[in-house]
């Protein structure tokens, strides 16, 4: 007679029937406290049955995303060690969306769930899911939506991961041991160079956050900025910042969608880590308008994250869809560029900051996890899993190349010439 198994020991087999290999490259500890797994594996704690009945009715990353939010999973020790050996294994492996468990698979899963006594109606989903309603996609009205539920979370939440410098995009590292507040002022002096900003300089930022570089740019090169934001709690911190900086003459935040924007023409536009919220379809629309808004001569910098090696749609059943960019879409580096270049924007510069986000990513867990308590207590646990879920599995996938980040530089023509070299911002 073969012995009883564990709970751990089915855990496991459910956790490999998911993910479409018997090799799990976890240690598992049951509700029971039973393990099973490779000893010296990073320990993946099952709390609750429920979160094996997430699986049973969404058996994928959503699932265990999930479960993962909502407490009934979660991980021991370091958070990069577990998701780095989920992330490896079976159908998380690789670039592309997570396939699905053949009909024989789920008939076992649906076995395994019977004996662990998990088997009942689908659970609500955790609270910091999205939901944005009906509407079109990447109407004025649904894009606000989805920015309210990503940057509205809390100001004092992003302080506490994103610290003074209150700059939510990559940073640029001269180092590894640079710093992170270092890093960000390094990248906002970037783009002001390779804008040319002077003190004559009018300038369009697109997705101004917190007003960090809008604030940079009228302290260091004398600009005068307009930021715009889809987000009023962005809005009203950034506002702040720069009545406090004395720069009320100098920098406008308002909150408005660029498709409104009717000021200008600007000598310069930036738009940093704002083009992943557009949408593959509205990418030409974007670029025309922005175009539109500089004056001859005027350049623009675009800087947003995009897939690595080829092309892929948005899955918006993912975890990252859900819970963190509801109707985010990312495209290639290539598909960007071809985008925004057109006879009249010329490409002047293409960086790639792959690495460097990778780096900033992992400091920006470390400032949570060193504030966990304190963003528990402004944000909720469950926003704060959210938030550590998605940045750590980000960090892994840059390290991996699997997404990259670059800065384009155009410039529109009919103005003065190009510099001959990149020797201005290098």
């Amino acid at each position: 007679m073969s012995p009883q198994r564990t709970v751990a020991d089915q855990l496991t087999a459910t956790l490999g029937v998911v993910l479409g290999t018997p090799d799990v490259p976890l240690r598992l500890r049951g509700w029971d406290g039973s393990q099973a797994g490779p000893v010296g594996a990073p320990v993946l704690d099952v709390r609750s049955p429920q979160a094996l009945r997430r699986l049973l009715w969404s058996p994928g990353q959503l699932g265990l995303g999930r479960a993962y939010v909502a407490g009934e999973i979660d991980v021991e020790g370091d958070v990069f060690a577990t998701f780095a050996a989920l992330s490896s294994a079976g159908r998380l492996a690789g670039t592309g969306p997570m396939a699905a468990p053949t009909p024989r698979e789920r008939l076992r899963l649906l076995g395994l769930a019977l004996r662990l006594g998990a088997v009942g109606p689908e659970p609500a989903p955790p609270a910091e899911e999205a939901d944005l309603g009906r509407g079109l996609r990447h109407s004025r009205r649904r894009d606000a939506a989805a920015i309210a539920h990503h940057y509205d979370v809390g100001n004092d939440f992003y302080e506490l991961v994103l610290g003074p410098s209150m700059v939510y995009s990559c940073a640029v590292w001269a180092s590894p041991e640079t710093g992170l507040d270092a890093a960000q002022e390094a990248k906002l002096d970037l783009v002001c160079r390779k804008l040319g900003l002077t003190e004559d300089s009018s300038l369009l930022d697109v997705g101004c956050g917190w007003g960090s570089l809008a604030i940079h740019a009228a302290q260091r090169y004398g600009a005068t900025v307009v930021g715009i934001t889809l987000s009023g709690e962005q809005a009203r911190r950034a506002a702040k910042r720069v009545a406090e900086a004395g720069l009320t003459d100098r920098v406008d935040i308002r909150v408005q969608d660029y498709r409104t924007v009717d000021d200008g023409p600007f000598d310069a536009i930036s738009s940093i880590g704002m083009a992943e919220h557009v949408g593959r379809a509205h990418l030409p629309e974007y670029a025309a308008r922005l175009r539109d808004l500089l004056r001859p001569g005027g350049r623009l910098l675009n800087h947003a994250i995009a897939w690595n090696a080829g092309t892929k749609t948005w899955d918006p059943d993912t975890f990252i869809a859900r819970y963190v960019f509801p109707d985010g879409e990312l495209v290639g580096l290539g598909e960007m560029v071809g985008v925004l270049e057109s006879p009249d924007l010329e490409v002047l510069d293409v960086e790639s900051l792959r690495r460097h986000y990778a780096l900033t990513l992992r400091a920006w867990v470390q400032r949570l996890e060193e504030n966990w308590e304190g963003a528990v207590a402004v944000a909720g646990e469950g926003r704060a899993r959210v938030w550590r879920l998605y940045m750590a599995a980000c960090a892994l996938a840059f390290e991996a190349g699997h997404m990259g980040v670059a800065q384009v530089l155009l410039q529109r023509t009919g103005g003065e010439q190009p510099p001959l070299r990149r020797t201005d911002w290098t």
